[in-house]
């Protein structure tokens, strides 16, 4: 219906016309379809749209703003599975909505940062297949925009230098829990210890008695009353920015229109709107999203399963599968439960985030794994098991071969690494037998059968799935015994195990001569005196 209406936009006709679409839109569509006032995409052109001011767009509550949203992790370890999924949620809204995904790299706390996790985070977001627009902006490449804007608050009496250092505080906060008062910072303690070129911070003065109001896209309108913030640093004494003060001032510098994150932030919301107001800065529309919780109902670490997005990919994890595991951690389409990131990118909204926490189910996360595993092309999970192979220093068999690996092996397996652990027989002749496999199968009884099993598939000319059936048919034939009491021994003698595929399956992909060494190999077992 909207985009019928948006539609009628575009088409010729009175502006009165349009201006009754226009005040019939919704806040949501008018985001939605906000774009097509300035663009004509039925001509296909940047053509301005003509016949509606900008005062009469804004009058029906219509202004077309760039979305622009941003992941700003802190690099001071791998990408958690939560960060990961606040990651998502901003891709997905800015590419669902033609808007651009920007990464910053909050890396000013000197004692954690490392250059190997901002690379871990990195390599995981690409990984992901979250492509970021522009350069990457690092915080501790910003130190002078933070400095001169701190002391453009200071001349404007909106901050102040405060000298008192962190010991005085510690002692006053001490001597208030003593006396069972609440700690509150007093603006007039800032000149404790003045001294010409003495460190300082800056903090910033909060008027009393203001309201401050968040429109929450998530759970709504929140009001913070500002009598409950004291006075906080918005630069430390080392002339480095805290958290929220780089945080706003970067949000505006950027360009941000939207922040997407956990709702552990929305402390930080009053915080941050008091410096984008005391600077001018335009604010960021604001969505938290509820936690990530465990099956306990606590909050989400290693404990319940969960690991950092690197251990994922490095257990055999698709990237597909866990981008569409934490997507649907809080956000939801009707029933489905699986989705293309195309179907994503279209059907993703912030109407969709629920306000109750989620909670992380390991098995589930494995199973839609294995869903993905087994649904992909064949050729794909071919290609991302190479390195796999590799790794374990074994032969790469061609790529035909491979994908007739894998479409049997992925019916039985969760992971990348289920598959080539498990598929190591085809790999090498180089394993040894289970052994209460080899007691049971491997036994002089079966000798026999194992020599006649060999003498016939050694007359196959076309190593073909049936001719392999022909072969054992025969054996069948000349002993009397059904196929178990033949396929079981044969599955012993060439995978070292009872479990593999089914045993024609497993010899056609194997190949006649890799076949006849390792009956050979399993005939030599049974006569030997070891055995």
């Amino acid at each position: 219906m909207a985009d019928n209406r948006t539609r009628g936009l575009l088409l010729p006709g009175p502006p009165q016309v349009r201006g009754q679409i226009l005040s019939q839109l919704s806040w949501e569509e008018a985001n939605i379809f906000s774009w097509q006032l300035l663009y004509n995409p039925l001509a296909r052109t940047p053509k301005p749209f003509a016949g509606i001011s900008f005062f009469a767009a804004s009058a029906c509550k219509i202004v077309s703003v760039k979305i622009v949203t941003r992941f700003a992790p802190s690099p001071t370890g791998a990408l958690h599975v939560g960060a990961a999924r606040t990651a998502i949620f901003n891709w997905l809204f800015s590419a669902s909505r033609g808007g651009d995904f920007l990464l910053r790299i909050e890396d000013t706390d000197r004692a954690r940062s490392e250059e190997k996790f901002e690379r871990q985070i990195i390599e995981s977001l690409k990984w992901l297949g979250l492509e970021w627009q522009g350069e990457i902006v690092r915080q501790s490449e910003r130190l002078d925009t933070y400095g001169r804007l701190a002391e453009r608050l200071i001349d404007e009496d909106k901050a102040y230098r405060c000298y008192v250092t962190a010991e005085e505080l510690g002692r006053r906060r001490e001597g208030a829990r003593e006396k069972g008062e609440v700690f509150r910072y007093r603006r007039e303690w800032s000149q404790l210890g003045a001294a010409p070129g003495k460190p300082y911070a800056v903090r910033l003065s909060v008027p009393p008695g203001e309201k401050i109001s968040v429109e929450d896209l998530v759970r709504g309108g929140i009001v913070f009353d500002s009598s409950e913030i004291e006075d906080f640093v918005i630069l430390k004494a080392d002339g480095f920015p805290t958290y929220n003060f780089a945080a706003a001032v970067d949000d505006a510098q950027m360009d941000i229109s939207h922040v997407i994150r956990g709702d552990d932030h929305i402390i930080n919301a009053p915080r941050q709107i008091l410096i984008a107001e005391a600077l001018g800065f335009s604010k960021p529309k604001l969505a938290h999203v509820p936690m990530i919780l465990g099956a306990d109902g606590k909050k989400l670490s290693k404990r319940h399963g969960a690991e950092s997005v690197t251990e994922y990919r490095l257990r055999g994890y698709l990237p597909e599968a866990v981008l569409n595991y934490l997507v649907r951690l809080g956000w939801s389409f009707g029933h489905q439960e699986i989705f293309t990131v195309q179907e994503l990118i279209e059907k993703f909204s912030l109407k969709g985030i629920g306000k109750s926490p989620s909670v992380f189910d390991p098995q589930k996360f494995l199973w839609l794994n294995g869903k993905y595993l087994r649904d992909l092309p064949e050729e794909s999970i071919s290609e991302k098991i190479v390195s796999l192979i590799a790794q374990k220093g074994l032969p790469q068999p061609p790529s035909e071969r491979l994908c007739k690996i894998v479409a049997q092996m992925r019916e039985r397996s969760e992971t990348l690494n289920a598959i080539v652990d498990q598929s190591l027989y085809f790999f090498t002749d180089d394993f040894e037998y289970d052994e209460k496999a080899a007691e049971k199968f491997l036994v002089e009884r079966n000798g026999e059968i194992l020599t006649l099993l060999a003498e016939e598939l050694s007359n196959v000319e076309d190593f073909s799935h049936d001719n392999i059936h022909g072969g054992f048919e025969r054996v069948m034939q000349r002993t009397g015994l059904g196929l178990g009491k033949i396929a079981q021994p044969a599955r012993v003698a060439l995978t070292g195990s009872t479990k593999s595929p089914g045993i024609f399956d497993v010899i056609e992909i194997l190949g006649k001569d890799t076949v006849a060494l390792r009956l050979a190999r399993a005939i030599d077992f049974i006569s030997s005196p070891i055995a």
